[in-house]
């Protein structure tokens, strides 16, 4: 019986690297990739089966910032499958990035500097909008639609004979000083993307304690600093070629510069080779990168 693997976020950016070396770790797959826009992800999904015509590749559309499309995905799932076997809560935003000039350049020149490029800490603002939910966009994305979703697949992830294991793309810039309890969805800060995955963390944490004894098993990562869309849009592309050989020089000082999707997705491929059971729920596994370009896990307390 093949495994189901639902990975949402897939039609680009780490969540495509991830699908393209799972399948060529194990195309015996059914690899379901949940996305926004069924005209990106077509393509992707013929892509995948030219390249692995053994797997099975299918789509479920779904924003996970829309509760309504969560909903319905998760019947169409139901209705499709008996269990799933992995699923990897991928799919988030970023929306609208400014990076602090004056931050930065006085970062250049302290003690702080490799600490501040490998968690981005007081770098970046960015915008908020509200949903049709009334919800903060950026934290029903990246926390909310995936817990609901999360909660209505419950009967196709629990199986105490055979576990199923949720993976949740955390960040480097998961910082416990951007989150607070009293404004979980950081309506009233400028880091909510920080506060988001900081939010992502304490929930998988959560999650293991509710549903561990039930077969369910929740890990978190981080893919390290990875160039894609999210990234692009916070500089003008020439600045980036212009920052890039100091990014490979920091690179022998901070292994967090995965740089690609592909290295980004290291974790995620070595999660998916793991026993959930096996795995620590308080750490933290993160995608890391040597000077030479080496890929291998660090895994950090949460």
């Amino acid at each position: 019986m093949r495994k189901v693997v639902l990975v949402t976020g897939a039609d680009s950016g780490i969540g495509l690297a991830f699908c393209k070396r799972l399948l060529a770790e194990d195309d015996e797959l059914h690899l379901c990739l949940a996305c926004r826009e069924m005209c990106k992800a077509e393509p992707v999904r013929d892509d995948l089966l030219a390249s692995h015509p053994t797997a099975e590749v299918t789509i479920v559309e779904v924003d996970v910032s829309n509760l309504r499309s969560v909903f319905r995905a998760s019947k169409e799932l139901k209705q499709r499958f008996q269990r799933l076997d992995y699923v990897y809560l991928n799919a988030g935003i970023l929306l609208n990035p400014r990076l602090k000039i004056k931050e930065l350049f006085s970062g250049l020149f302290s003690r702080k500097m490799i600490h501040m490029f490998s968690t981005a800490e007081g770098l970046l603002t960015q915008d908020d909008n509200i949903t049709a939910d009334g919800l903060q966009e950026v934290f029903e994305t990246n926390v909310f639609g995936h817990f609901i979703l999360v909660q209505e697949l419950e009967p196709l992830l629990c199986h105490p004979d055979s576990p199923s294991q949720l993976i949740w793309t955390s960040s480097c810039s998961a910082l416990r000083s951007n989150f607070s309890l009293e404004d979980f969805q950081h309506s009233k800060g400028q880091e909510p993307y920080s506060s988001s995955k900081y939010a992502t963390d304490l929930l998988s944490v959560a999650l293991n304690r509710n549903f561990n004894q039930r077969g369910l098993y929740s890990s978190v990562v981080c893919p390290g600093a990875v160039m894609t869309n999210l990234t692009y849009r916070i500089l003008p592309p020439f600045i980036w070629m212009l920052l890039l050989p100091v990014i490979l020089l920091l690179r022998f000082f901070v292994n967090s510069f995965t740089m690609t999707p592909y290295n980004g997705a290291e974790v995620l491929l070595w999660l998916f080779q793991q026993k959930p059971e096996s795995l620590n729920p308080l750490i933290k596994y993160h995608s890391a990168t040597t000077g030479l370009g080496n890929n291998y896990i660090n895994p950090q307390k949460v």
